[in-house]
């Protein structure tokens, strides 16, 4: 599978790709096109059901579009599904972005805020590349500063960010978003051509993951 870590498709080559992801909804997904199985499954942090996780970036335009769908999608995941984001972290500007979301994470903000953090940097136009951005962000977001602060330079949080570089590396990823799932399965939007497709291919794999253990 090849993700190009640019971001994935500019708007020409999506519109190219129009007409054959609408095709390919119709048939079934196959391993190789719809989606890569990796050479060594890889660890899932919940035990006991099955993981999808999103690979992401706060600042990726394509992360920022693929948000509302997968957004949708999460609120109706099944009860034996267990959804997770994983921050990539490229260069220095990615890994102050995934220090932001673990500290967000560490004092259980991100879900209410996780949204906001898009907003401000692709229609705000705020970088949120540093901590003191990071800071007065959250201030006006209701976010305490001291409490926040701390988990900024926290070493969980810096553990947190080591442990996803690794995982990181340990599926290959090179672009964002990117979809995991069980461990096992990686597809992305720039693979199957539409944000739609890809939730489908999610779906899947879920179901193939299920009846796998099933049998």
């Amino acid at each position: 599978m090849t993700i190009d870590r640019r971001h994935f498709l500019a708007a020409g080559a999506a519109a190219a790709l129009a007409a054959p992801a609408a095709r390919a909804q119709r048939r079934p997904p196959d391993a190789g096109i719809d989606y890569k199985v990796l050479d060594v499954a890889q660890p899932v942090e919940t035990a006991g059901k099955i993981e999808v996780m999103e690979f992401f970036w706060y600042g990726c335009p394509h992360c920022n579009a693929f948000e509302a769908p997968l957004s949708a999608w999460t609120k109706k995941a099944p009860a034996d599904v267990a959804f997770r984001r994983l921050p990539a972290q490229f260069n220095a500007v990615w890994a102050q972005h995934a220090r932001l979301y673990y500290a967000l994470e560490a004092i259980g903000e991100v879900e209410r805020v996780h949204r906001k953090v898009f907003d401000a940097i692709h229609v705000e136009q705020q970088r949120l590349s540093d901590e003191g951005e990071m800071i007065a962000w959250g201030s006006k977001n209701g976010i305490d500063r001291d409490k926040f602060g701390e988990a900024l330079r926290s070493q969980p949080v810096a553990n947190r960010m080591a442990v996803a570089r690794q995982t990181l590396i340990a599926y290959r990823i090179d672009g964002v978003p990117a979809m995991a799932v069980a461990g096992r399965y990686l597809t992305a939007p720039s693979i199957v051509g539409s944000h739609e497709r890809c939730l489908q291919v999610v779906d899947f794999l879920i179901e193939q993951e299920r009846r796998a253990r099933r049998a």
